[in-house]
């Protein structure tokens, strides 16, 4: 567990070595988010998922496993995958700003649902972004600046970080549906360079969400799975979080 919370610990420590400066990424023909404009009168789902910690695979790896099991799982999406590397990338603030941004000017905010999940290591203070040498961290509050300036209506923002659970008394509402790995005050687990999965993305995503079509039920049993984990290895439960979204679940539901 020591080596779990030293590498949290880190995160933070790094979070304020210099301001976030990335560009979003580009696709081939030079368009920052090929996202395609919603159909009227259907309940269209746009998907962003952005790895945030480039020194560890991990986060890339969890960020596109995440976009493709939630695209398969949800009713007419369409994701985007943004993640840094060693070398740098575009999932820095001003990246996730800008592709929220895009994804809200594409959507119908009284039809159409924004997923947001989001991979990194995490403090009490918020997620840590690093790309290359820039370092920086996305705090509750601004993450709700974001969502908000969008313009989307209905969100999903799923959050793989310890300490994660900050984000959802700022974040949930009934249209906003907010799950997390872990509580407030807990670390979670996994975040080894090499992995597919950290121990919540490997229990939500890569189980419960391939078993069961309602996010609610695929997290209580990525909680009991990840908690029956966590026991066996001898951790402290990182107690994941979901709060808010009653709006947001009835939507997909009768979008289905």
């Amino acid at each position: 567990m020591g080596r779990f919370v030293a590498l949290c610990l880190l995160a933070s420590s790094l979070l304020f070595a210099c301001p976030d400066s990335a560009s979003a990424q580009k696709n081939a023909s030079g368009d920052a988010f090929p996202l395609a404009a919603q159909r009227p009168g259907e309940t269209d789902v746009y998907i962003l998922s952005f790895g945030l910690w480039g020194p560890q695979s991990v986060f890339e790896s969890e960020a596109r496993g995440a976009a493709q099991i939630l695209a398969r799982r949800l009713p007419r999406a369409q994701s985007l995958v943004t993640y840094n590397t060693k070398q740098g990338g575009g999932a820095t603030a001003r990246g996730l700003s800008a592709a929220l941004n895009a994804a809200g000017a594409a959507m119908d905010p009284d039809e159409d649902i924004l997923v947001l999940a989001l991979t990194s290591h995490g403090s009490p203070k918020g997620l840590a972004v690093m790309a290359g040498r820039r370092s920086g961290l996305i705090s509750p509050r601004r993450l709700r600046d974001m969502l908000s300036a969008s313009g989307a209506r209905y969100h999903i923002v799923i959050i793989s970080a310890c300490y994660s659970g900050i984000f959802a008394p700022v974040l949930a509402n009934p249209s906003s549906l907010v799950i997390t790995a872990a509580a407030a005050d807990r670390p979670s687990f996994g975040c080894e360079d090499g992995a597919t999965w950290t121990y919540f993305g490997d229990a939500f995503y890569n189980q419960a969400l391939r078993r069961h079509p309602r996010l609610d039920a695929a997290f209580a049993e990525a909680k009991r799975l990840v908690t029956k984990r966590e026991r066996r290895e001898a951790f402290e439960p990182s107690n994941p979080q979901m709060a808010g979204g009653s709006l947001v679940l009835r939507r997909i539901a009768a979008g289905h």
